[in-house]
């Protein structure tokens, strides 16, 4: 089942950089101000290379923001901003962080390796969510001119024992590396060369089924890039009594974060739809239009935490609708969700999120498929407060406020080989890109 595999990994050297200056969210969390902002932290900012800015005159000089990311990988290994490790490793990766929205402490544990790349029909890997081609285009762009990955899948596994973090963790000393990201959030690293511990890993992850938790542009990108070289490539020895197991090639896998699906530090956030620029768009005509499906009961005015708090233990698929005249509770009505959602599965009926964008944003406000793929009239934010402000400072005609997605769905959805729609799932905290970097040569 799922392969994975220790690497040299190559890392920042902490005598010539701090890490707390070079370590960068991932790319498609990165926000304009971010970038801004980590280009002034350092010029050996990892931004420099999976996020670069244009510069004028690229066109006429042959440059690009991925050619430079070349250069740029290439001088930070030839002076020694970037090391690499003696012995291939496995890596054990704490994330201490705060809940947002309470005073509630988590610690997300999980170990960075290098995963085997398998086609989705191998049912060894499983997606929760479509791609679109743009970012994958522009990932398969970095990918071919620095030939390496700077940030890891984010994997799910099965270990309601636990056993993968007994052996990583029980009896760790102090961490090889430690960062503070700007949302607060520790993340500690710890080397793990020891072969023996190493097959012990490999072993127990042998039989494990994985679900993409983030980061399927990246994995769909990294699969198309290593067929390119799977024929005529010499296949190494996967696994030996003496010797730690490798990849057949190197673009056979890709850098992967493992963490446990059963483990209590696995939190997942909602993405709540902020809509805008409807045509025409009257608050009370969608509430009359959204009775056929919804029982719609409407919500004295409060701030965005009552309205989450509204829609705790709501049994049934629930959410808020906020507009400039005020915010209502919509239910699903069974039966004529029911009828409306015949045609699908039964793990996709029970979500909320299908319940939204089939019945309220297709077939109340229009917005078919391809126009919530494109974004035309939707945006996604994570903070409930943002979502409401932007209906009351006009931004927007109406703001959809969700539950979170449970594991529980997630996986009834991934291995029955489905999909949720975009932007179901918010894994809170992000992995750091650059605590680590997987070069294919």
């Amino acid at each position: 089942m799922a392969s994975i595999y220790p690497f040299r990994a190559w890392r920042y050297n902490p005598s010539t950089v701090r890490l707390d200056d070079v370590v960068t969210q991932p790319y498609d969390k990165i926000s304009p101000a971010m970038q801004q902002a980590y280009y002034q932290r350092s010029p050996f900012n990892l931004v420099r290379i999976i996020l670069g800015l244009p510069e004028l005159f690229d066109a006429e000089k042959g440059e690009s923001v991925y050619s430079r990311a070349a250069h740029d990988f290439r001088a930070w290994r030839e002076q020694g901003v970037l090391v690499q490790e003696k012995d291939p490793c496995i890596f054990a990766y704490s994330q201490r962080f705060r809940v947002p929205g309470s005073a509630e402490i988590k610690e997300r544990r999980g170990f960075i390796a290098l995963g085997k790349l398998y086609e989705y029909s191998e049912q060894v890997v499983f997606r929760h969510e479509y791609t679109l081609s743009k970012p994958k285009s522009d990932r398969l762009n970095l990918l071919k001119a620095t030939r390496a990955h700077f940030g890891q899948i984010f994997m799910l596994y099965s270990d309601p024992a636990g056993s993968m973090e007994k052996i990583l963790y029980d009896g760790s000393g102090p961490a090889d590396a430690e960062v503070t990201d700007e949302y607060g959030v520790l993340h500690r690293l710890w080397r793990v060369a020891d072969p023996a511990v190493i097959r012990l890993l490999t072993s127990a992850m042998a039989d494990k089924k994985l679900i993409i938790a983030d980061g399927h542009h990246r994995y769909e990108t990294a699969l198309n890039y290593s067929k390119e070289y799977a024929q005529g490539s010499s296949a190494r020895v996967e696994h030996s009594a003496t010797q730690v197991p490798q990849p057949a090639f190197p673009e056979a896998a890709v850098m992967m974060t493992f963490v446990n699906m059963d483990s209590d530090g696995l939190l997942i956030l909602p993405t709540h739809r902020v809509v805008h620029s409807l045509a025409g768009f009257d608050p009370a005509a969608f509430a009359r239009a959204a009775e056929q499906f919804f029982t719609v009961e409407a919500l004295p005015e409060a701030d965005s935490s009552s309205y989450m708090s509204t829609l705790v233990g709501q049994n049934g698929p629930a959410f808020v609708a906020v507009t400039r005249s005020g915010a209502s509770l919509l239910r699903s009505k069974p039966e004529a969700a029911a009828a409306a959602l015949a045609g699908l599965p039964e793990h996709q009926r029970q979500l909320d999120l299908v319940h939204l964008h089939t019945l309220v944003l297709d077939r109340l406000l229009g917005l078919d498929a391809e126009k919530v793929r494109e974004q035309t009239n939707i945006r996604y934010v994570r903070d409930a407060a943002e979502a409401v402000d932007q209906v009351r400072r006009g931004e927007a005609d109406i703001v959809f406020l969700t539950n979170p997605v449970t594991m529980e769905q997630l996986r009834e959805v991934a291995f029955a080989g489905s999909v949720m729609p975009q932007k179901s799932t918010d894994f809170y905290p992000k992995l750091l890109s650059g605590l680590t970097i997987y070069a294919l040569e």
